[in-house]
């Protein structure tokens, strides 16, 4: 397998997850129906790659590649289907969570540096590729998004990471394939970590408990 195409499997995983992650948070904080479903599925799955793509001045990858909104979609699709049997379990979210935040910040990252940005910027547009579908999932759902809470369990430092042991380790020469998915495995055991053991990230001093 061409890195090329390991970098288009690991961006399609990272949409499915993310779509399934949306639509079972949709599912559980909201009454909606199938349209509602597929929707927040899908705006979760592919909004952070379009914010991305539009800051970096291209056209997004959704709408040159039909794969990705199928992917979406499927994954939205499954995840209305198995509705009854998800909807009361918690981990399973947090975990398509979690891979679709991690798969997206070295993706992210990867992509900024493919066209050309420095490694600051490739980092922060990992980061934000990572987070920008959630917060925009939870922005329709009116609700504190993720990335913004007290106790959000470190949901942007992880992506950070991620997005930055990428450029690091491009910048040193290893093999794009390889970076990125060792990036992706750090960016979800931190995760997984802190939902584990309830790591946040710190407070103001004096700020309520």
């Amino acid at each position: 397998m061409s890195t090329q195409t390991f970098l288009l499997v690991l961006d399609l995983l990272g949409v499915f997850a993310f779509a399934l992650d949306g639509a079972l948070t949709a599912i559980r904080r909201a009454r909606v129906d199938i349209v509602g479903v597929m929707s927040l599925g899908v705006v979760t799955a592919i909004g952070g790659g379009i914010i991305r793509d539009v800051l970096l001045g291209v056209t997004p990858a959704t709408f040159q590649d039909w794969r990705y909104l199928v992917t979406a979609l499927l994954g939205a699709t499954v995840a209305y289907c198995l509705s009854w049997w998800l909807h009361h379990l918690t981990k399973p979210i947090l975990l398509f969570d979690a891979a679709g935040l991690s798969l997206f910040a070295v993706i992210g990252a990867t992509k900024a540096l493919e066209l050309g940005v420095g490694p600051l910027q490739a980092t922060i547009l990992g980061a934000l590729t990572a987070v920008g579908g959630g917060t925009l999932r939870d922005v329709l759902l009116t609700r504190i998004p993720t990335v913004l809470s007290a106790d959000s369990r470190l949901y942007a430092i992880p992506a950070v990471l991620g997005a930055g042991f990428v450029v690091v380790m491009s910048m040193t020469g290893f093999a794009a394939g390889w970076v990125a998915g060792a990036g992706a495995a750090a960016c979800f055991t931190v995760r997984v970590l802190a939902l584990r053991y309830r790591w946040n990230a710190p407070r103001p001093p004096g700020a309520p408990s």
